[in-house]
């Protein structure tokens, strides 16, 4: 058992590192082509505020405040200051860039310190300056996506117990007409802050598990104990519900596709695989048992209503896996279905899963 537990706490780890390792390269790579953008305009940014100048240079001429002479002398300066700008700039973002590498993925917001000087000439961001401005390539201050948000989730499917000592098989409830509905609202919060690696996904759920009996049996306490036995009429319908308010809680797993711009981060799950494991626990809110049958051509409908020994506390352990908002929905409960029973009966469930977002 703890060889068990510890190979499943491993396998978390790595799971987890996995997780972390993508989302780390995916923003990292993002970075990088922001740089790269950002290399590639340096020159055309430049060669455009050489053009202003000369134009400016040439209304001096043309005013008869310079010489000929002159006005060539600062066009031939101010083409060798923006040549500089550009090999300065485009070094800068080179080292930038070989640094992240090289460092892997670091804070969104690192300033790259650029010091230009200008005298009514276009800086390196179209704006017009005068004197001297520093830190013009500080990078704005990225926007994360929210952390946490919730949206409704429906799950249906087979229902059935499992009895200590025995399988699936040796179930005395039928395996199709025993079924289960469960209905709530989950919250999804990004565990790390800046990473979607792994989520916790929380809620409350109520959730509804039927137990059809095989042949023409109903249920009845005996002394306190829930047993099955054979019904006086012929049966047409017999079920016995549970209705439960449960509060799940799983760690969630699996790749989301990052989406940024200048502004803001979002990540989304969307057509994504991923998985979650976790456990729920809660109260029995009500059992009540359904017979429909036949007296004498008369149909008779009986809603019984009463706790049939069912256990007041509910948990157990879920899991699920699937692509996009359609998953694979499995849980076990680990208490008893029924309190001081002879041979104790889990309650199982399989069936899908809906997260309506």
């Amino acid at each position: 058992m703890r060889t068990g537990i510890t190979y499943f706490l491993l396998l978390f780890l790595f799971l987890v590192s996995q997780q972390l390792v993508a989302q780390d390269d995916e923003t990292l790579k993002y970075k990088v082509e922001q740089l790269e953008s950002k290399k590639a305009s340096v020159a055309q940014i430049e060669r455009e505020a050489l053009k202003n100048e000369v134009e400016m240079i040439n209304k001096r001429l043309d005013n008869g405040e310079i010489s000929k002479k002159k006005a060539q002398e600062l066009k031939t300066e101010a083409a060798e200051k923006r040549a500089k700008n550009i090999d300065n700039k485009v070094a800068i973002l080179e080292n930038t860039i070989e640094l992240l590498k090289r460092k892997g993925a670091v804070d969104l917001n690192t300033d790259i310190n650029i010091i230009e000087l200008g005298f009514g000439a276009d800086d390196s961001e179209g704006d017009v300056l005068f004197g001297v401005k520093y830190n013009s390539g500080k990078q704005k201050k990225v926007i994360y996506d929210r952390r946490t948000y919730g949206d409704p989730i429906i799950a249906f499917g087979l229902n059935n117990a499992i009895f200590d000592g025995q399988s699936l098989n040796d179930s005395p409830y039928q395996i199709g007409g025993s079924r289960f509905f469960e209905i709530g609202w989950a919250w999804n919060t990004r565990v790390f802050k800046n990473s979607n690696a792994v989520r916790l996904h929380y809620g409350a759920s109520f959730q509804f598990n039927s137990l059809k009996p095989e042949g023409n049996q109903y249920f009845v306490v005996n002394d306190g104990q829930p047993e099955l036995e054979e019904f006086a009429f012929d049966l047409k319908k017999s079920k016995l519900r549970m209705d439960n308010l449960v509060f799940p809680v799983h760690f969630e797993f699996g790749p989301s596709k990052l989406r940024q711009n200048d502004d803001n981060i979002r990540y989304s799950i969307a057509n994504q695989f991923r998985f979650g494991i976790g456990a729920y626990g809660g109260f029995n809110l009500g059992t009540r048992q359904k017979l429909k049958y036949e007296i004498e051509g008369d149909n008779v409908k009986d809603k019984l209503k009463r706790d049939y020994n069912t256990n007041n506390l509910v948990y157990g352990l879920s899991a699920y896996a699937g692509f996009d908002s359609i998953l694979l929905y499995v849980k076990y409960d680990l208490n008893p279905i029924f309190q001081d029973a002879t041979v104790e009966q889990h309650n199982i469930s399989l069936g899908l899963r809906f997260d309506l977002n």
